[in-house]
This record gives structure tokens, sequence and C-alpha cells, in this order.
């Protein structure tokens, strides 16, 4: 079995702090206990002393000023010696207990982190560049990490609790947020921040990372702008939901787009853009709010795109009849290891939503609907690759009939552990090119016979 490196073993600085990853104060039984001990004892005092709610009317630096000379106060009164960067670091873990989310915090400002994953109080991973490492960030139990677990869902006006244990969140800079508390959380509470970075990245960044090519590239920014439907699937953290982002900046600022998603992660740069979520069952047990019922609604609102942020359930068979009925440009992922599962998928989601439909009907809405599928891969180099551009041709028989356009091809590992391999054009012209033309959309015949090596 694999191991996981810790934050130590990844290059990072074992001494205070560095680069947003927080290493433990040791104590003398070298369980850094006495450190979360003091900490939180210097945060009951806090509490006891101050007047909070007072606080709350200050505007945030003012405020944060008042609790950090109170804090500062509390430190020195201590018996425990402790050096100057010693008592800066009490103070500014205690002022995100009090204003953030505790030991998060750190790992929340470092933008090099895409997952945050608390598996126990003493077991916080965290995801760099596609693979997962230990950090020494800790919580002091399980009901300190609840606490920070309640504030995060409190945010957004969700809770969590024994008769609630599951919950997915967003928070503020739009990282999403899930957990699981106990009874179906069998070891104690699991939190898990998956993190988008706060600048958006653009096509050419992905070309940058070597995720695609500049054929590829310009293929599907022609594909959006000739108002072709785009399903993108992969499996967990591929990269859907970047690519999503990516494409859909590709949409003309003067249509109106809606996007519906679970948890609001698509930042479009457009300017009329409306966003719809949305809303788990109440403490009764109703009101609660789907994706099919926000597709259904947003046929209402008068939309010329609309993004849906995955398609996992019966939902899928509204969104395939907004693609064949003038909502054409639309895009939506799916999970799936390949464009054929993926259809597969579809399919088995259709009849999800309508029991009685043939599986012959069931295709004919799926190649009629869907003009492309993209598939992306995370590799174990932990690079997120396009792996395939497919056509949906149509129906052949009872078989759906498609065509790879590009392709990439894993030839092998190199000795530091880097992904080999080429992305190939497969020589096929698709069928929708005359439809790029008929949009004004000139692509040389030449992009389609391409060849680009990914070498170490």
């Amino acid at each position: 079995m694999a191991t996981i490196p810790t934050a130590s073993e990844a290059g990072v600085n074992g001494g205070r702090q560095e680069a947003g990853w927080v290493t433990r104060m040791s104590s003398r039984d070298g369980t850094g206990i006495e450190y979360q001990e003091l900490k939180f004892a210097i945060h009951r005092k806090l509490i006891d002393r101050i007047n909070l709610e007072a606080l709350s009317s200050l505007a945030g630096e003012r405020a944060r000023a008042e609790i950090r000379a109170a804090v500062a106060k509390l430190v020195e009164e201590e018996r425990t010696p402790l050096s100057l960067s010693e008592k800066e670091r009490v103070i500014e873990e205690v002022l995100d207990e009090v204003f953030g989310l505790g030991p998060l915090e750190p790992l929340l400002r470092d933008s090099s982190i895409s997952d945050i994953l608390v598996t126990t109080p003493r077991l916080v991973y965290v995801e760099r560049g596609g693979k997962l490492y230990r950090t020494s960030v800790e919580f002091k139990d399980n009901n300190h990490l609840l606490r920070i677990i309640e504030k995060v869902v409190a945010r957004v006006g969700r809770r969590v609790d024994e008769s609630s244990p599951l919950v997915d969140a967003r928070l503020p800079d739009g990282s999403r947020v899930n957990a699981a508390i106990p009874p179906v959380a069998v070891d104690g509470p699991l939190l898990s921040i998956r993190r988008f970075g706060r600048d958006l990245l653009q096509g050419e960044d992905l070309v940058a990372k070597l995720a695609l090519t500049d054929g590829m590239l310009e293929l599907l920014k022609a594909c959006v702008r000739a108002r072709l439907n785009i399903i993108i699937s992969g499996g967990t953290g591929s990269g859907k939901t970047t690519l999503l982002n990516v494409l859909s900046g590709y949409i003309p600022e003067n249509e109106r787009i809606v996007t519906i998603e679970d948890a609001a992660e698509l930042r479009l740069r457009q300017t009329h853009v409306a966003r719809l979520e949305t809303r788990p069952a109440n403490i009764e047990g109703s009101g609660a709010i789907r994706i099919r019922d926000l597709v259904i609604n947003a046929l209402r609102m008068r939309p010329d795109r609309i993004i849906v942020g995955e398609v996992r359930s019966e939902e899928a068979l509204d969104m395939l009849q907004a693609m064949n009925t003038g909502h054409d440009g639309s895009l939506t992922t799916i999970h799936s290891n390949t464009p054929r599962d993926g259809v597969a998928r579809l399919e088995v989601m259709v009849g999800m939503g309508n029991a009685n439909m043939s599986a012959r009907a069931i295709r004919q809405q799926v190649t009629s609907a869907v003009d492309v599928m993209v598939q992306v891969s995370r590799f174990s180099d932990g690079s997120r690759k396009m792996t395939h551009i497919t056509e949906l041709v149509g129906l052949e028989g009872e078989q759906v009939t498609m065509q790879d356009i590009f392709l990439f091809e894993k030839s092998g590992v190199s000795e530091n552990g880097k992904v080999l391999g080429r992305f190939r054009a497969t020589g096929v012209r698709p069928r929708f090119y005359d439809k790029l033309r008929a949009s004004g959309i000139n692509l040389p015949t030449s992009l389609f016979q391409t060849i680009v090596e990914v070498t170490a």
C-alpha cells in the first residue's frame, strides 16, 4: 500500500509555519496536547471576560483588534513559558477560533491546496498538485471538530445534527463542503472541503498544464460558439467543473445563461447569469428542491443556455428534452469512466425519469440531444488530461454510434513518475463540421490530423 507523505516529507519547513502549513508546537511529551489545552483555556477565558455580542456590532477590523488585545493580555497572564513566536501563534490561532474555522484557517489561506480532508481530529490531509499529504494540523477532539462543522454549515443556513447527519454546503469563496457526523460517521465527524482557485483558469492555462492541446481547445471553443450540446464526463476530482467553467467562458456575452447546481460552484464571467441552487428538506422532511425541479423551472426563465453542474438522476430526461427543444448550446457533467459509459449512464438516468420509455426511444433522445462527449481523467501523477473528444453520430439499429475525434494515449510513466503519452487526432472530420461552418466558424482540416507528444 502506498504511504502518504507528511508535510515535512513534501518539502515543507518543519518550523513554526510556512506557505500556509501549520506545524504542531512540541510539548514535553511530544504530542502537542499541552499546547492544545493552553489554547482552549485561553479561548474559554476570553469568552468569560468579553462581551462578544457587543463586539459583533463593531466593524470587522476593529472587532478583531479588540479581540487581539484581549487575547494578548490573557497570554501574558499565563504561567506557561512561551517564546515571542509561540505567543504570537497562540494569539493567531485563538483569533481563528473566534472569527474563522479554527485549525483550518491556515490551510484555507494556502492557494496551492485543492482539497482538505479531515478523517479524525488528529488526521488531516490535503491535496496539492493532485497528490495527498498528511499535515500536522489537529483539532482538540471530536467536539471541537463538530463545532467547526456547525460553524461552516450555519453560514449558509444549513444544519447538521443526529436527525440530519449529512450536509453539503459551500464557503463564501465558493469552496464545496461535505460533512458527515455520527451516527452515519462511525469514528467521529468527517469533513471534506473541495477548494477552487482564486484565479479562474483559462483554456490557455489548461493547454500549458498539458491537459489538452491547442487544437482540442480550438475545436471546443468552436463547439460552444456554434451552440452544440456538450456533456463533460469523468471521475471524482478529474476536473469536470474546472473544464465546465472554462467552456462556459466562450458563451457570448449577449446570451442569457441559467446555471443549476447542488452547491453553487460555477463562476461565470458573463454579466447575464441567473444562478439556481438546490435546497435540502427541512426538519419535517419537506420543502426539498431538486435539480429536476430547477431544470423545469429554468425553462420558464427564457434562457439562451442552460448549464447544469452535474446530472446524476431523473433530471437527465428534462435536460435532454431542453436540449432538443430550442435550448441548444447547453452544458453539463456526469460521472463516468469513458464516453460510452457516459451514454449508458444517461440511458439509465432517463429511464429513472420515465420508466415507460423503451430503450430505443431513450437512445433516440440521447443521440438527438447530445452532440459531443468530452472525457477527462486524473492520472497517477496527479495530472488531469482530456482523454476523449467524441461525437455522437446517431443510432445504427439498437446501438448508439460514436466516433472519437481526439484521444490521449498513455504510453508509460517516466522515472520521476510523470505520465507519458500523446494527444492524437484520429483523422476523422466530425459530422458537425458543417454546422460549425454554417455558424461562420472555419477550422482548418489539418486540425484533425495533429499529434502532440507528452514527455517528462
